[in-house]
């Protein structure tokens, strides 16, 4: 998600449906205190949780 994934590019890739996906984004979106994906990417690197992407 931090990464710039869609809902249906995470579902793919977690075998699970879209509307998975978003019930689970909402859900960290309240748990970390954020409403938009980028405030969400924010928390995300101030915290140390996103790697830098590897090169492919």
């Amino acid at each position: 998600m931090v990464r710039g994934q869609s809902n249906r590019q995470i579902a793919a890739e977690l075998s699970i449906t879209p509307r998975t996906v978003g019930s689970h984004v909402e859900h960290i979106y309240t748990k970390i205190g954020v409403s938009t994906r980028g405030a969400a990417a924010m928390f995300a690197m101030r915290h140390g949780l996103v790697e830098p992407a590897a090169d492919e």
